[in-house]
């Protein structure tokens, strides 16, 4: 049975809780926001939305996996964030409605809480700090695209691959939920040379590739001092 103010895949009682921007709201606070999501599942491979349609909603993970991208002048894809449990996207559009000029897809089976921004209206007059932490939120997002454009801009493939690995890493443990194309695509090098240069620092142990969804970095200094 699902509760009015929580479903059956959050770990937590309220919803909303697992975002920032709810963070530090009491429990009736959070009670109301969650009473105003609705629910979807997506299956992998599923488009959440496409450039172009209008945005006016937040979309929050409650579990799986995103990404989102949009496409080069030569048509080809290129993954700006990838988005895990607890992030969420479409904030902006809660300020002002606007168009997506950038699509998203679930990169596993996906639930999502949804809320409206005629919802979200009424939230922020209940408690308009949220609107700075919306703010704050997307400046931290913008300073990413920043850092990314500079990554593919100034850096050599060596120093973006190495610096991606970085990312990903947990405990010097890599579990892949994006395929060696969407690698390829969030760096801006084609999948041939992420293969490529992935065997090469598997041969020179500084890294081990276990199947294609596990990584294990051996030598984690190495990968440092390339970026």
């Amino acid at each position: 049975m699902i509760n009015l103010y929580s479903c059956d895949s959050c770990s937590g009682k309220y919803c909303a809780s697992k975002i920032s921007i709810f963070k530090g709201l009491d429990e009736n606070q959070l009670k109301k926001i969650t009473a105003l999501i609705k629910r979807k599942s997506f299956e992998k491979g599923d488009v959440l939305f496409n450039i172009g349609d209008t945005s006016d909603k937040l979309y929050i993970i409650n579990s799986g996996k995103l990404k989102v991208y949009t496409y080069n002048k030569e048509g080809k894809e290129q993954i700006l964030y990838l988005l895990n449990e607890g992030d969420f996207i479409g904030d902006l559009s809660l300020l002002k409605s606007s168009k997506f000029n950038f699509a998203s897809k679930a990169l596993e089976k996906t639930n999502i809480c949804m809320i409206s921004k005629e919802d979200f209206d009424k939230i922020i007059k209940e408690s308009p700090e949220i609107t700075l932490k919306i703010l704050e939120y997307a400046y931290d997002r913008i300073e990413s695209l920043e850092n990314m454009i500079t990554t593919l801009t100034n850096k050599d493939i060596d120093s973006r691959i190495a610096e991606l690995l970085l990312k990903l890493e947990k405990n010097n443990i890599i579990i892949l939920s994006i395929n060696r194309e969407d690698m390829a695509n969030y760096i801006g090098v084609t999948r041939e040379t992420i293969s490529r240069k992935l065997t090469s620092l598997s041969e020179e142990n500084v890294i081990e590739l276990v199947g294609n969804k596990k990584i294990i970095i051996k030598d984690k200094g190495y990968l440092q001092d390339l970026l």
